[in-house]
Parts: C-alpha cells; structure tokens; sequence
C-alpha cells in the first residue's frame, strides 16, 4: 500500500502526522498552564494538592506526546533534526531541562524521602509551566521568520552566532507567538480545572483569572497572526528547489489551501466559543471547544510552514541551507516502513481517550484526595 507511494506523497503524509502531533502538544499544554496557577489559585495546601493531582493525571500525556513529536520529526525529517537540535542546543537544552524539572517533581513531591520539601517541587512546576510553552511557542516561530544557520556540502552545522538559538527571544515577532502559547496554556489550564475539579473556591477563581489571561491571549495571537499573513515568507521554486523571499507568502498559502483555510477559521472561532462559555454561562466544558479549536487552528499553521512550496526551517542566515519538506526527509525506504507503523496510531488514540475518561469519571475534590493511596 505505502509502497506504492511517491516519495514526495510520504513526506506529505509524514508532515501532516508530525504537524498533528504538534497541535495535539500544544493542546495538552494545558498541564503546563495550570502549573503556574498553583500559587495564584491554591492558597490553602489542600487547595494546591487538588491542582496538583488534577494535573497530575495527565501530565504523562503531555510528556509522552512531547517525545513522540520530537521522535517522529527526528525519523521522518532527520536533517531538520540534526540542524535544530545540533545548532539550536541551547533554546533545546532548556526546554529539555524544564521537563526534566516537571517529571522530577510529581514523582517525589509527597516522597517521604523529599528532603527539599513540596514547595521546592511545585516552584519547579511553576517554572516548567512558565518557560515550556513559551520557549517551544518561540522555536516553533522560527518556522516563519528563519534561524541563523548554514550548511555547508557535507550537511554540517554552522550557527551564526554564539545563542545557539536562543537569539530567537530577541524578535518581536517569535516573542509574539512564544506569549501566544503561553496564555493559550494558561487559558486551557483554568479550563480544564473548572471541567475537572469540585471545589467551588478553585472553580471561581478560575473564572476570575480567566478574563484576565484571555484579553492578552487574544492580543498577541492577533499581532501574530495579522503579522504573519502580512510578512515577507520563503518560498521554494519547485522546479529548480531555490529559496526566495516572497511577499505574503503565509497569506497566499492560506488562500491556496481552502481546507486550511476553513480548518483555521473555524478553531478560532471554537477557541473563542469555549472562552466564552466558560466566562458567561456556568459550565466547565468550555475546554472541549477551546481543545478542539486550538488543534486546528495549530495544525493549519504548521500547514502554512510546509506546504504549497514553502521552506518550513528557513535559515535567515543563508537563504539557500533551509529545509523543505523534500530536502530534508528520510529516504523512500525508511518513510514506507515507517509508514506501516503509524496504522497503530487510531489504537494508541483510543487508548488515550479510554484513559482519559477512566481518569476522569469523578471531578477530583478534597474528599478523595484524602482516600487516594498515591498522590502527587
């Protein structure tokens, strides 16, 4: 069957899998954004350790999907691979650090054993909720705006300078996406806490925080979003594979790809219905728009990084080195095997939404938290 494919199809095919699987990362970072609400929404330890395990029950998902994202790019896109993480180490070696942080945390918060105590451990989920979303916010921005890398015949790395990646924090521009994702990861946190937990105190204040986190959520996907349909982009000449700057090229990818288009759209509008809910009607299912709605609307843009002959890691630095999705993927051989593989994924997919809802049959509140043998 996949076989029989074309090259250029399995790329494609192996784009759009890794493009879902982002989208579906930057939903799930809602684990991420309720982090940083443990402070500001528990004020009682009680308070905190409900968040605490509300959160923990799914933060292996955020995790797991992490790996599989940043797996999948590395078997199907390995020059993408080689060149971002062997580059850009150091923006990388931080997001690496901060999950190390979470991991570490909701393993050995309530530890007998955990001589630096449970705060210690919930200031670590504060920083993983406040620096993941945002640095993979920015590095996902370099997708539109270009790193500082070059390679040379033998596909080896240059960077352009000593950041290694983290010169990134300095455009306005990867700045606005990197806020973007993290107010979204806040805005899906408090949602998720008001779907999830039975406490009316934690319940209104989520509410309260959540006007306050949605106004600048809007603000800065509003300055991305008019900002990339109106910026220059790298466009690819498909026949002789030259880079070249075009202006509103993210535009014109739009307008070329009506289902894109219309994916687009109508996630804004389900990320703005679930907000909206939430706000004026007393329901906590305002996530199960905001979720659906912020997988669309980030799968459409990683559509607009690599289709419709567009380099989706452009190199700022040496137009020529960015990579495409036909310049930087594995070969024939390795993309149809892989390919058998990925049927497993609507089983793996089941999986999740049977655990999901076997975790979440009852909201969480104090009572069970007393009566639960393991707690986070």
């Amino acid at each position: 069957m996949f076989g029989n494919l074309s090259h250029l199809a399995l790329q494609q095919y192996w784009f759009v899998i890794v493009s879902l699987l982002g989208a579906i990362l930057v939903f799930l970072f809602f684990v991420q954004g309720g982090q940083t609400f443990i402070f500001r929404i528990g004020k009682s330890e009680s308070e905190r350790t409900i968040i605490v395990n509300a959160l923990g029950r799914k933060w292996e998902f955020t995790f797991t999907t992490l790996v599989t994202f940043g797996g999948a790019f590395f078997a199907s896109f390995p020059l993408f691979y080689a060149t971002s993480f062997g580059g850009a180490y150091w923006v990388w070696m931080a997001i690496l650090f901060v999950f190390v942080i979470q991991a570490v945390s909701y393993e050995f918060r309530t530890k007998a054993s955990n001589f630096l105590g449970r705060k210690t451990y919930e200031i670590f989920l504060f920083i993983n909720g406040l620096l993941g979303p945002f640095l993979i916010g920015v590095a996902v921005a370099t997708f539109f705006s270009g790193s500082q890398f070059s390679l040379d015949e033998f596909n080896s790395v240059h960077w352009a300078n000593e950041f290694r990646g983290l010169e990134a924090t300095l455009s306005v521009f990867n700045l606005s996406l990197g806020l973007t994702v993290f107010f979204l990861a806040r805005v899906l946190g408090l949602l998720y806490f008001m779907n999830t937990i039975d406490n009316e105190n934690i319940i209104a204040r989520s509410k309260k925080q959540l006007l306050f986190n949605a106004i600048p959520f809007l603000v800065f996907f509003l300055l991305f979003a008019v900002w990339l349909m109106l910026r220059e982009g790298f466009a690819v000449n498909p026949e002789t594979g030259e880079i070249f700057m075009e202006p509103n090229k993210y535009l014109h990818n739009l307008l070329a790809m009506p289902l894109v288009l219309v994916m687009f759209f109508v996630g804004v509008l389900a990320v703005l219905a679930g907000i909206a809910f939430a706000l004026l009607k007393d329901t906590g299912n305002g996530i199960w728009f905001t979720g659906p709605g912020t997988i669309l609307v980030v799968f459409s843009l990683f559509m607009l990084a690599g289709f419709n002959n567009t380099a989706f890691y452009p190199s700022a630095y040496d137009l020529q080195s960015s990579l495409t999705i036909q310049n930087a993927s594995s070969s024939h051989y390795t993309l149809v095997a892989m390919s058998y593989v990925s049927l497993f994924i609507p089983f793996v997919i089941a999986y999740i939404i049977f655990a999901w809802r076997a975790l979440n049959k009852k909201k969480i509140d104090e009572k069970e938290i007393q009566e639960e043998s393991h707690v986070y």
